[in-house]
């Protein structure tokens, strides 16, 4: 089957933002201007088709990332719309993994928020090429310049303005094209085109001075433009738009466009944008991956006829079609019907159709090939991150990494009935979110379900109630403790039992000592002489491992740690595995002791916004919850609050802060780091855990 559409003219793409910025209903405007659709949806009416799960047009906002295409000026532009809330940053995270650009849009009149930052440095870690977007410009208080001092200052990044509004707040009418030199008139009707006009003539001198200014930018970046620029010569807008793509693709500028998505003021340049600016497939270095046998190191090409590579970055339930894996593919194209290999797994699979998304709606395809996103039926045994890959030429791709899971709820099913439904329900939802945990606790009996916040969680449980059908009740959120060590420390484990017959016996000897933050866990084999045998290690490792699973302390994980064995002994009858997995275990919980361990807590990076007016208490609030203030800015009538709070702490704050400032103030709130809890705090916690058992 002949390609329809060339590899140089495709376009991925993602709109990335905070909460609010506008991403659902500036996709929505393109999709409509693009022929995509004929009716625009509206968030605010629960009405974007982008937004089609339930929940998110109750709420108003993105919760699961939206796959589309649409056709623009002969290109096709691949879209998915992402969440902006932080509780659903995974979404973000696996979708940048797979695209090749991205727009990122700010609110004019609050320019740089804290998700900004947040979707900012994910694009980094991935190296996408972005262009931005200050929408809202039509609102009271919005200021363009303001917004890109925040992107240099906050963001540190280069920034390329493209255009100037034409008009402020509620008259703005149009855009001021700088490279150009043209102005445009946004008549409001959807289906109307830009008209163009001459530059007024208190515009001018400012056009002129930015426009200079954005080719002295590109001089520093681009050594066709600077040669041109040292030679004096003159240098044209083809010359300028070639030059600006060079230096967005390879990450140096990112460029400033500016309009109001909701009144359909610059959305055609924004298309206009992403077909000049952002790269194509083959704009972008090949893909590294390893050979699985061999460990070697392997690229792949985005060509047709390279093997065929996919990275299955997300796992959908469809009522109708059952599972579908999103796949974007890297090299090679591939039939359905065709029999992939999961390089991870090691197994074979049979691909069973093939679908172009739009939101929820399918298009079944018989063939994806390079530089593609689509969804494929069939794949029972490929989890996000898999990498799915011709059977004679296997690879590994760089996978997707998350953040562990902070908050956890205690569930249970209403009824006996919903019992076997509840587990298969879970399952199936943990498969779509990797920061979406499922544990079950021997101790207490109970499933305990965790994730990045109280809104995701929320979110899981009315999915469970209408798409599953399972009534299910929920406990008061608990918090994601750890526990950890302060000093070095020797213990003994010792497992002896004589019950007639063969007996049981494991001897170890035990070191650990703590481990910088964020490392895990370490085990070191020091044994020497065959003291222990060495079929036995690995048994003492287990114990250890689920020792630290399970808890000393207060029953919450130990981490941070390196256990090494250095010394033991065995009985040539009766040592076993299980004799020395109880061994291992017992030494862990004697080391851990004599260890000064201690419990650590979640610590959120909290950024309040409130009018000036409520400041005072705000701030008491916070203190009132064990916040630690790290600083005060003023925007205008506005204070921005920064603070560390935790978590434990945040329970219920979105109702405290409503009704401190009268509804009018907001909160960003991430995780920052795990720092160890004060001493009363932590006999509280532990006093908890022993009445419990």
């Amino acid at each position: 089957m002949s390609r329809t559409i060339p590899l140089e003219r495709i376009r991925n793409i993602g709109i990335i933002a905070h909460i609010d910025a506008g991403k659902t209903t500036i996709t929505e405007m393109i999709l409509h201007h693009s022929g995509r659709t004929y009716k625009i949806g509206r968030v605010d009416d629960g009405t974007a088709e982008m937004d089609w799960m339930d929940q998110e047009r109750e709420r108003g906002i993105t919760i699961t990332a939206a796959a589309t295409s649409c056709d623009w000026q002969d290109h096709r532009i691949n879209i998915i719309d992402t969440p902006g809330h932080v509780d659903f940053t995974a979404e973000v995270e696996r979708s940048l993994r797979v695209l090749d650009g991205g727009v990122m849009l700010f609110d004019g009149v609050a320019g740089v928020e804290s998700q900004s930052e947040m979707v900012w440095h994910q694009a980094n870690k991935y190296r996408v090429p972005r262009i931005c977007f200050v929408n809202k410009m039509d609102r009271v208080g919005a200021n363009l310049l303001r917004s890109i001092d925040m992107m240099k200052k906050r963001l540190n990044a280069n920034v390329g303005l493209m255009q100037l509004p034409f008009g402020a707040e509620s008259s703005l009418t149009g855009i001021i094209d700088i490279i150009e030199e043209k102005a445009y008139m946004f008549l409001g009707e959807l289906n109307s085109e830009p008209r163009e006009i001459p530059i007024p003539d208190e515009y001018r001198d400012m056009v002129a001075r930015y426009r200079r200014a954005l080719i002295e930018n590109l001089a520093e970046s681009d050594d066709e433009i600077m040669l041109a620029y040292i030679a004096d010569e003159e240098i044209n807008v083809a010359a300028i738009k070639a030059g600006l793509r060079r230096a967005t693709i390879s990450a140096r500028i990112v460029p400033v466009l500016c309009g109001s998505a909701l009144r359909n003021i610059g959305i055609q340049p924004v298309l206009d944008a992403i077909v000049d600016y952002l790269p194509s497939p083959l704009d972008m270095p090949p893909i590294h991956g390893f050979e699985p046998r061999s460990g070697l190191e392997e690229l792949r090409y985005p060509d047709d006829n390279a093997p065929f590579s996919a990275l299955a970055f997300k796992i959908v339930t469809d009522p109708f079609v059952g599972r579908l894996v999103y796949l974007r593919i890297y090299s090679g194209r591939m039939n359905s019907g065709a029999v992939v290999y999961n390089a991870v797994t090691g197994k074979k699979e049979r691909i069973g159709r093939l679908y172009q998304m739009h939101a929820n709606d399918r298009l079944e395809i018989p063939e994806i090939a390079s530089g593609s996103i689509a969804a494929a039926v069939g794949l029972r045994n490929t989890s996000t991150g898999d990498t799915i890959c011709d059977t004679e030429h296997p690879i590994i791709l760089e996978s997707i990494t998350f953040p562990e899971p902070v908050i956890s709820v205690a569930i249970e099913p209403s009824s006996r009935g919903d019992q076997d439904r509840i587990v298969d329900a879970l399952t199936k939802l943990a498969e779509e979110d990797p920061t979406f945990k499922v544990q079950y606790n021997q101790e207490t009996g109970q499933t305990l379900i965790s994730g990045m916040g109280e809104l995701q969680l929320e979110v899981i449980v009315v999915r469970l109630l209408r798409e599953f059908r399972v009534k299910a009740k929920v406990s008061r959120p608990r918090v994601a403790y750890k526990e950890t060590i302060t000093i070095p420390a020797r213990a003994e484990g010792r497992f002896v039992r004589q019950t007639g017959g063969r007996g049981q016996y494991g001897h170890v000897w035990l070191e650990i000592e703590p481990l910088q933050p964020g490392t895990g866990f370490e085990f070191v084999n020091r044994i020497q002489g065959g003291v222990v045998p060495r079929e036995y290690i690995p048994a003492v490792q287990t114990g250890i491992k689920q020792t630290f699973a399970e808890g000393v302390i207060a029953g919450y994980p130990v981490v941070d740690v390196r256990a090494t064995i250095v010394d033991g002994s065995y009985h040539e009858v009766d040592s076993s595995e299980p004799a020395f997995k109880m061994a291992g275990a017992i030494a862990a919980r004697e080391c851990v002791r004599k260890a000064a361990p201690v419990i650590l807590e979640p610590i959120m990076k909290l950024e309040v916004v409130t009018p000036q007016e409520f400041l005072g208490d705000v701030i008491g609030g916070l203190n009132a919850r064990r916040g630690n203030i790290d600083g005060i800015k003023s925007l205008d009538a506005l204070a921005v609050i920064q603070c560390y709070l935790p978590l434990a702490e945040s329970f219920g704050y979105a109702t405290d802060l409503r009704s401190i400032s009268q509804g009018r103030a907001s909160f960003f709130m991430k995780f920052d780091r795990y720092q160890a809890v004060s001493k009363e705090l932590a006999d509280s916690i532990m006093e908890k855990y022993r009445i419990g058992r």
